[in-house]
C-alpha cells in the first residue's frame, strides 16, 4: 500500500513528529523516524475516540 503521510500541523522542526496518512476507513500514524513504519492503525471513530481521549486527559506527571 502506497500511503500519503502528512506531518502533524503541531510538530515543529525535528524528528519527534507524528505523521498521519488515509486509506479506506483506516487512519494510519507514524512516527517521523521512520515514516513508512506504521506504529497505529485504526477507524475513525476509534481515531476520534483517541483524540477526543488525549485533549480532555491531563498527563500524569
Amino acid at each position: 500500500m502506497n500511503l500519503h503521510w502528512q506531518k502533524s500541523s503541531y510538530c515543529s522542526e525535528g524528528n519527534s513528529c507524528v505523521h498521519v496518512a488515509t486509506s479506506a476507513g483506516t487512519i494510519h500514524l507514524t512516527e517521523s523516524a521512520d515514516p513508512r513504519g506504521v506504529i497505529l492503525d485504526a477507524r475513525p471513530a476509534a481515531f476520534d475516540a483517541l483524540l477526543a481521549t488525549l485533549k480532555t486527559e491531563s498527563p500524569r506527571a
